[in-house]
């Protein structure tokens, strides 16, 4: 792997993101770790002190794991090229219930039986939403409504309409049927929710769903089979595991 704090050129992080940490955890470690490394190097020869930029291209939600772009240095400058490529997920949605975030975040609002939900229903289902799609994001998201994340609202209770977007589904396949488990492996654009994919493969079903799982395994021509976990970030960094920093 190429130096990491080679900041003439900059770098690029194939990150693995834990289940629970949020894509800011990720990039706040890893910057700190960067931070770390710097201090222990020999000072520069102009006594300036050297500053890293490190940010992230694209949230991964805290339930969610698996890739995440980590840029350190001038590669921050190109952050937006990595938010425009595809990406594929892979992940389960639970049939026969609804919550309000779409995921497991929140509690079970509404219970629906499934024994009527048939295998090719289901198929049928996926190629609705394949393509070119109007996508109302989830009311737990981080986008801003009059200079608030709509997160924020959604848990003061603050009813709050957000704009329909216009996404692409490039595949949507279903890898397996397990009811109340459905299996999948999406392909699309930046700004897709799989949470809202899942709202509306329930709703198109006359029944509900959301998120179980899911995990981002590939951006564009990176994958997750490359992505480094923290304790290999840091062992790479000269850290002492033994002595494991928190978050």
């Amino acid at each position: 792997m190429k130096d990491l704090l080679d900041l003439e050129t900059g770098a690029v992080l194939r990150v693995y993101k834990p289940y629970t940490w949020t894509s800011f955890d990720v990039t706040k470690k890893i910057q700190r770790l960067v931070l770390r490394k710097l201090a222990r190097m020999p000072k520069p020869k102009d006594g300036i002190k050297r500053k890293v930029k490190v940010g992230h291209a694209g949230t991964l939600d805290p339930l969610a794991t698996g890739l995440l772009i980590v840029c350190v240095g001038k590669e921050t400058k190109n952050i937006e090229q990595y938010m425009g490529m595809p990406k594929t997920y892979t992940g389960a949605f639970y049939l026969g219930a609804t919550r309000p975030s779409y995921d497991k975040e929140t509690e079970v609002t509404e219970v629906f039986a499934t024994a009527d939900i048939s295998t090719d229903a289901i198929y049928a289902t996926a190629q609705k939403l394949t393509g070119a799609l109007s996508q109302v994001p989830p009311l737990f998201s981080a986008i801003q409504k009059d200079g608030v994340r709509a997160y924020e609202l959604a848990r003061a209770g603050a009813k709050v309409e957000l704009a329909a977007r216009n996404v692409m589904v490039h595949s949507f396949e279903i890898t397996a049927i397990a009811l109340p488990l459905v299996y999948f492996k999406i392909t699309c654009s930046k700004g897709t929710y799989i949470r809202s994919l899942a709202r509306d493969f329930g709703e198109l079903l006359n029944n509900g769903a959301y998120l179980d799982s899911l995990c981002r395994t590939d951006i564009g021509n990176f994958s997750l089979n490359e992505a480094f976990t923290l304790d290999e970030l840091a062992e790479t960094f000269g850290e002492d595991l033994s002595r494991r920093q928190k978050k």
